[in-house]
């Protein structure tokens, strides 16, 4: 694998552990329920992209650090990681 690929997954990955990170902490800061209860009422209620959603602000963060650090393919990465985020919003909210 050459070094521009690698460096994308690198920010894929990061990017997709930051919006995991992210909905987790939204839904252990503002939920009253446990994980697997809060994840089956989302589910249940249609509002399980909204949680993808706003754990997917984390990524805005991770993204601009890469940014300051001139790391622009770990950038990319975040924002292959957001874009798959947002393909899994619209799944859901259609299926």
């Amino acid at each position: 694998m050459d070094s521009i690929k690698k460096e994308v997954f690198i920010g894929l990955l990061i990017g997709l552990i930051g919006n995991i990170t992210g909905s987790y902490l939204y839904i252990y800061f503002f939920s009253d329920y446990s994980l697997e209860e809060t994840i089956k009422n989302a589910l249940l209620q249609d509002v399980f992209g909204n949680i993808i959603a706003l754990g997917a602000i984390l990524n805005l963060f991770v993204f601009f650090i890469f940014l300051k650090k001139n790391q622009f393919y770990r950038a990319r990465g975040v924002v292959l990681a957001t874009v798959v985020a947002a393909i899994i919003i619209l799944v859901t909210k259609f299926y």
